[in-house]
């Protein structure tokens, strides 16, 4: 597998979606832009990109400006215009078929139902590109995942929240510094009890 040479988050653009559970890819590359002093210019198509160093290594950051469903559209737009291939390019986004703040890092793979890594796969014909997908779940009884996946997170979500931005942001900079196999090595565990309750002692 080729170096990462781009880092793209998902979510739905606009204030009405921001705190919502299906941003959390946008959260983590904002925390990366933040971490590595990057300013997101707009690009020549429907992304956004920055570029920062990351362990001496040049790295494209990147948000797509359509809404989640159509992410491909500014996937493949920031692929063409600013040179490199889709095994290149992690992607970050949300699952609400994994607990809340587990990491699960795959180098390719189905879109597993969700429609932004569906859309991706579409525009680029390949589903072989890595992806690291965070945990929103569960998704609770009678709601519609929709529903869930649109919604704000609560309010003991978001105290957790930044230690949980934190991790995925240090498995992006393992995943560059030391391939994607490494960072699948070191963050692809099941968060448990004692986890969530030294991540909780910490806020």
């Amino acid at each position: 597998m080729s170096e990462l040479k781009a880092i793209i988050g998902l979510g739905n653009p606009g204030d009405r979606y921001s705190n919502t559970r299906h941003n959390i890819g946008y959260l983590v590359v904002d925390a990366l832009l933040q971490k590595f002093r990057g300013n997101w210019k707009p690009g020549r198509g429907n992304f956004f990109y920055a570029q920062v160093k990351i362990g001496g290594k040049s790295i494209y950051l990147l948000r797509s400006s359509t809404y989640m469903n159509d992410s491909g559209i500014g996937v493949t737009g920031a692929v063409q215009k600013l040179n490199f291939f889709p095994d290149e390019l992690l992607v970050i986004l949300d699952d609400f078929a994994l607990p809340f703040g587990q990491i699960r890092i795959r180098k390719s793979g189905s879109d597993g139902g969700h429609n932004g890594l569906a859309s991706i796969i579409y525009h680029l014909n390949t589903q072989d590109f890595p992806r690291m997908r965070i945990g929103i779940g569960p998704l609770p009884d009678g709601m519609s995942s929709a529903n869930f996946v649109l919604g704000e997170f609560l309010e003991d979500e978001r105290k957790a929240l930044p230690q949980i931005i934190d991790r995925c942001s240090d498995a992006v900079v393992v995943a560059v510094r030391q391939g994607i196999d490494r960072a699948m090595e070191k963050f692809n565990r099941r968060i448990n009890e004692k986890d969530r309750e030294l991540q909780n002692n910490k806020i």
